[in-house]
Order: C-alpha cells, then structure tokens, then sequence
C-alpha cells in the first residue's frame, strides 16, 4: 500500500511542471538566549524571547533575513505570476456594500474591482445618482490606511469614522458635514475597540490612556474608558462618562437607542460575557444603573420600547432569546419573554419597520423570520440557498430595509426587504467571471474522537471522482463563540477550479450550536477542538475526498493556534501547514496588548491548574526534535497589535531550529499591515498568490493556467 501512494504521488510531482527541488532550506542563524521560568516546578526555556522586541534593531534585520529565504523560494515557483494574473482577474469586478439610511440620505460603499479600499458613496433617495462621499484611497499612498468603523448622526447631518494606519487596532476618529462633505477639525486619538454612539451634537466613544512611545503595539491595553465628544471641540476636553480603576482589565463600550433616550454601557473582562449598565439621557444627570452587574452571561441591546431594553440574551437560554427588561426592575423574574429560545441559535434581532426581524442559526447556516414586537411569530422570510446573511440594516420606523446574502458559490447578493408585505428582492447581483453552475456545496456530519457529531461543509467541482488523489484544503477556527458560516471567498476560487476540494468543519469552541458548543471547546477542554480538526481530516482522508500528502491545513488567528496545535500532534495526517496570525505561544500572550482578554476562554500560565494544560498543547512549547513536519509556512504581519508577531516568529524559529528535514519551514512576514482588517487589496492578492502558490507546489498539482 505504501509503495502504490509514493508511486502516486511521484507521479503528480513529475507532471506539475518544473518544481523547484525539496531540498532543506538554509535559514537564518537565529541566536538563542538562556532563558528559562519557573511555572510552578516546571521549567519552561524561552531561547527566543528578544524576538518580542519587534522594534529592536536586531529583530528587523531577522525578519529582513527570514523574508529574504522566503521569497526567494516562492520566486523560484514557475505559475507563482500566473496564479497572481488569475486572482487579479477574478477580484476585478464591481463589489457593493448593502446601504443603510440616514436622515434622507443612503449610504453604501463600492469598490470597482481592484481599488485597495471601498469608497463610500452617499446619495439623496435610492433613486438619486451616488455621489463620492469618503474615499479612503486617498488617505495614503499605499492603501494602508483604511476605514475602521463609522456611523452618522441620527439625523443624517454628520459623519464620523475612525481610520486605522498598517493594520493596527489603534484608532483615529474624524468627523464630516454631510452637506458640504468638508473634515471638521474634530480629531479623536489613542481609540481601540469602540463604536460611535451619537447623541445630540456629539458622540460617545471609549478610548485607553495614550502608551509610553515605542510601545504603542505591544504594551498592555488597560483602563478602557468612555467619554463624550462635542463637536468642534478638543479631544483634551471631552466628557469622562464611565471608568473603573479598580479593574483595569475591563473593555467598556458604549451604545445608544435609536431614539437616543438611552445610553447602554457593556463591561466585559474578556472576549464574552458583560455587564450591562444603562442611563437615561433624558434626564440629565440621572444616575447609571446596573441592569446586569456580573459577567456571567451574554447581553446585547437591541433597542428599546420606552424605557424598558429589548436584550438578546443566554442567559437560561443557551441558544438565546430576546427579553425585555425594566431598568428601574431589573430583576429576573421581572423580564418578559418576547422571543423564547429555541432549538436553533438565536443570533441576531433587528427592529425594522416596527417588526422583529430575528435571523437564527441553523447547523452553522442561516434563517430569517419576522415576529411583532409581542414576539408573535408571522413568518419565514425565505432564503435563495444554504448560506448566510452577513449585513442586514434598517429603522424602526421605515418599512425597506436591506440585507446581504452569500454562500460558498453564491456571491455576497444584496435584497431589498419590504417588511410590510415580507416581499424580498434583488437589489443588487455581482457580475463575476466565474462558473458556479459547475460547482457543489454538500452538509456531511461526522463523529469526532467522543462521538460528537460535527457538520462540515464541503465544496468541489461537479465529477470529481473520490480517488484519495484530489488536492484538499481545510481551513477551521474553533474559539471565541465566532461561527463559520457559508460565506463567499474569491481566494478560494483559485483553488476550486484547480480540482481541489474545500472542507470547512464546523468545530466546537464557535457558536454555531449555542453557548454549550462555545464552551465545549474552551479553557480545559480545548483539545476537542483539536480532535474535532483531526477527525474531519480523516473523515476528508477515509471517504477518499483527498489522502494526507494531497490535505492543506489553514487557520487564522485563534485558527492559527489551532493549526499549530494539530499539526504537533498529528503531523503525519497533514501535507502543508498555513497558520496565519496565530496564537502560537500560550504560556505569554496575555502579557501583549489586549491578551488579557483571551484569558476567559483560553485561560492564563499565571494560574497553576491552567498552566497544566496551557502547556499540554502550546503550539510553540510542543514542538519536537525528530519529527517529521509538514511543509509549513506562517503569515504575519509587522503592525499586528492584536496577536503579536513575536508568536509568529518564535514559533517559526523553533521549528527551523528542531525540524531536520527536507520540508520547507518559512514565515513571510508583511510590512504596513495587521491583524486583517482593513489590509488593502493589493496586499491581499500578493499574499493569497504566496499562499496558493506553496499549496499548488508543495501539493504537486498541476495547474490550469
């Protein structure tokens, strides 16, 4: 059996053109310190730590030298450019936003096909001609300074939006007439992690105390406070709203009703569960009251109906319902059920046209449903395919609202919703040159190592035959309550029509399942979704859809970490390894930036029953001499002030250090870029093109092209 693959296998690495030989990489000599903690007895050695200094002298020419290795082996690749040309030409097509409204104008973004940023446009009624409003284009040379958040004034005469330079979190907030679309000289800085709630001629926002310079993308983001900005003035004398000193470890956002009568501030002291504190606005100088005043559970405002709060919440609903609740009451045996939980999750409620307009989760895709405001349900509004609606956006008092649609092989298409008479109809359909006809989208459940069953969608071209030979790529998250929902991705095109088959498990730690599968998944019990990942490799490897030299793994961020865990503890089950921004060691993030935050669901090494399992499965602490690897290349990112690269960089020196053999272990490093959002489109392709590029080679597929 052995000889019949490595036969096969030969031969698909001798018809994929001419390959660049696999022989081992010479890397950087990276210098090793003597370092070592004490966790609780157990000495953990740390030989990389200076590469944390991501602003030292030393650490730019590393990652300088590490780049260098890098590209020179993706430059050797021969269809590297044609791989490029093929993305660029897909990405080429006119991409809309869904607009939203307000006072009487429409807002929308557009891009019209390889811009670095959407622009956004503005017009006087739906049927008026748009007009450039904001184009963020203009906004640096690069196309790395980007639109990070915005909202206008409920009135629709203002327009504020925060800017984010090279991919960092960090916050700019500005402020434009409407009318005239002149910048006022309103300019708001040090802001992260905040929306823009406006209430009269100003806006709420939160914002941490400025960092000590040279520390502005690593040191510890504490003492979250909300202020009140008035337009015209200085930032120097905006209103202190809400802070708390004794809990630095606090993120505190801030919300307002659509009515503006009420302000809503969430405490959180991790990445879920808040606190919910509300105040009248009507009255002023009324006190802030404590609706919620533990962070045991989920809450979300929806709106409110008088002075009571329409909340979305798990509390005693691990799937979610909608609630109202009486702020001056608060009390639990005071709320009223509007929507009770259901068998399926509850994921988000819209006031719109004075409907409830719920849309819920079912096996990780979506439905959409209107009740009344009692919570009596009317009925489905229909959906094109299996899939998801990333945007839906509407009033309280305005019948039309808009929604975007999309799945694995259905474009993001944007509908019109007339709540009225529940009619929905297409707005606006991309144009892209791409034959989804000849592709299929399957649901397939299997067991993971407990027996949990776990769903798992899967995308191929029509005819493909289930030989054990077809390139594969599995891409999962797995953490944070995050859902993987059917969503359009033009990168993966690339790899769809050159035969490859695209798996996406549904893995517990997400929300796809409510609160019980998000838990399930976290602080000790993170290895089942380590076995989920495992599981669907080999269910991908047992049905034939692919075999382990032709399986490509993929995940960001807390995927990352996945990635890196998996690919420690099963590296025989896996071809190539993708981490991207990943998490890679667990004994130190919550020392960076906003780390802390993560220790709610992943834990901290500070505690010593938490480090006893931390360490079990850090991706940087568990890789071993005398292992065979996959060909492994991690992405990251200079600017990245979300996950450090330093979890990047010393999880890709260990790996050159202990890893001796022929596989290539490279790490490509971006420059003006972060953690993902915002990174502009010329960024991106060049990225995917390396991605793809590796796969393809390493693979050994031949490519169309």
């Amino acid at each position: 059996m052995k000889t019949n693959i490595m036969a096969i296998i030969m031969l698909s690495f001798f018809i994929s053109s001419v390959l660049v030989p696999q022989t081992k990489l010479k890397y950087p000599l990276t210098q090793k310190d003597d370092i070592k903690d004490n966790y609780f007895g157990t000495i953990v050695p740390d030989p990389y730590r200076w590469l944390e200094n991501d602003t030292a002298s030393a650490v730019k020419q590393w990652v300088k030298e590490e780049n260098k290795v890098t590209f020179n082996y993706l430059d050797k690749i021969p269809y590297r450019e044609k791989i490029k040309a093929r993305l660029e030409k897909l990405w080429n097509y006119p991409k809309y936003s869904a607009p939203f409204k307000a006072g009487k104008n429409y807002f929308f973004f557009k891009n019209d096909g390889l811009q670095n940023q959407a622009v956004l446009y503005v017009q006087d009624g739906l049927n008026a001609k748009p007009e450039v409003f904001l184009d963020p284009n203009n906004l640096s040379k690069d196309g790395t300074v980007s639109l990070s958040s915005y909202a206008p004034s409920k009135d629709g005469k203002y327009f504020a939006y925060g800017t984010a330079s090279g991919g960092s979190d960090w916050n700019e907030f500005h402020v434009m007439d409407v009318a005239t679309k002149k910048v006022l000289r309103d300019r708001l800085k040090w802001i992260k992690f905040s929306g823009i709630a406006w209430f009269k001629d100003g806006f709420f926002y939160s914002r941490y105390p400025t960092p000590a310079k040279g520390e502005e993308l690593t040191s510890k983001n504490e003492f979250h406070k909300v202020y009140y900005h008035k337009l015209g003035t200085e930032q120097s004398s905006d209103s202190l709203i809400y802070e708390n000193l004794s809990q630095p470890k606090l993120t505190i956002g801030a919300q307002t009703t659509e009515d503006e009568r009420l302000l809503i501030l969430y405490l959180s002291t991790g990445t879920s569960n808040n606190a919910l504190y509300v105040q009248n606005l009507e009255k002023p100088g009324s006190p802030v009251l404590k609706v919620i005043d533990n962070y045991d559970h989920n809450y979300s405002v929806v709106d409110n109906i008088g002075d009571k709060l329409l909340v979305l919440t798990d509390k005693n609903a691990p799937k979610y319902q909608l609630v109202l609740i009486d702020p001056e009451n608060p009390g639990e045996t005071n709320w009223q059920t509007i929507i009770p939980e259901k068998n399926d999750v509850l994921q988000s409620v819209s006031v719109i046209g004075g409907k409830l307009v719920a849309i819920y989760m079912k096996d990780a895709s979506n439905r959409m449903f209107m009740y009344n405001l009692s919570g009596n349900n009317e009925e489905e509004i229909k959906l094109p395919v299996l899939g998801t609606i990333e945007s839906l956006s509407g009033k309280r008092n305005n019948n039309i609202a808009f929604y975007d649609f999309t799945s694995f092989t259905f474009p993001p298409t944007i509908y019109e919703l007339n709540v009225k008479d529940n009619s929905s109809t297409i707005f606006r359909k991309p144009e892209i040159n791409f034959n989804f006809d000849n592709y299929i989208t399957k649901q397939v459940f299997y067991n993971s190592k407990d027996g949990t069953k776990v769903p798992m969608f899967i995308v191929y071209k029509k005819g493909l035959k289930r030989n054990g030979n077809n390139p594969a790529f599995l891409y999962a998250y797995g953490g944070f309550d995050i859902s993987i929902n059917p969503a359009f991705s033009i990168t993966r095109l690339i790899f769809l029509e050159n035969g490859g088959v695209l798996a996406i498990p549904n893995i517990r730690g997400g929300g796809e399942y409510g609160e019980a599968w998000h838990t399930a998944g976290m602080l000790g019990k993170k290895q089942n979704v380590f076995d989920d990942f495992i599981a669907a490799a080999e269910y991908l490897i047992k049905e034939k859809y692919t075999s382990s030299q032709k399986l490509a793994i993929n995940g960001a961020s807390n995927g990352g970490m996945l990635i890196g865990a998996v690919t420690n503890q099963r590296p025989d089950l896996f071809r190539i390894a993708i981490p991207q921004v990943g998490v890679q060691d667990m004994l130190r993030f919550q020392k960076f930036t906003i780390g802390w935050a993560w220790v709610n669901e992943y834990g901290s090494s500070d505690d010593s029953a938490q480090f006893q399992y931390l360490y079990k499965y850090s991706p940087l602490q568990n890789i071993r001499s005398g292992v065979n690897y996959p060909a492994i290349m991690a992405t990251t990112a200079d600017h990245d002030d979300r996950v450090v690269p330093a979890h990047s960089f010393k999880y890709i020196a260990t790996l050159q250090d202990k890893y001796k053999g022929n596989n290539p272990i490279l790490i490509r490093i971006e420059t003006r870029a972060g953690h993902g959002a915002g990174k502009p489109t010329s960024k991106i392709i060049d990225e995917w093109t390396d991605i793809w590029s590796f796969i393809f080679y390493n693979l050994g597929v031949k490519t169309i092209y």
